[in-house]
Parts: C-alpha cells; structure tokens; sequence
C-alpha cells in the first residue's frame, strides 16, 4: 500500500460518525468509510485505500498521482 495517498477524515452530523474519502480515487468508485472515532476511521481508511488500488492493478491502469503539500486536489 501507498502511504502517500490522502485520507479525508470529517466528522458527519448527520451520521454521527468521522467519515473517510479518498480523493485520488473518485474516478472508479466513491471510497468511503467511516469510524466512531477519529482513530477508528484511519484505520479503516487505511484499509479501504487497498480496494481502489487493487482495482487500478487489475484493470492494468496506472495509479493516479498522489495529492501533495502544494498541489492542487482535483474534486470530480
């Protein structure tokens, strides 16, 4: 697994839950996840992040750039 890729960790009202994204891999799926708290939702960040890179191997798709400290995160 790739440790550079971003984990967005928010805290949901409306779930009542900290809810993860990762915004480098919006094009295959939505990934999210969640926890009841802050270090639970890591974790399963962490693990979700497998899924989409698993994906991008078996379709033979290179994996998308990691989001870093100055460049810009694109949302699709």
């Amino acid at each position: 697994m790739d440790d550079r890729y971003s984990l967005i960790i928010q805290w949901s009202d409306e779930d009542e839950c900290f809810v993860v994204t990762l915004p480098e891999f919006t094009d295959v799926m939505q990934p999210a996840t969640h926890g009841d708290t802050y270090e639970e939702a890591a974790k399963n960040g962490r693990e979700l992040l497998e899924t989409p890179i698993e994906i991008y191997k078996e379709d033979g798709k290179p994996l998308p750039q990691p989001n870093t400290l100055g460049r810009s995160i694109q949302v699709v």
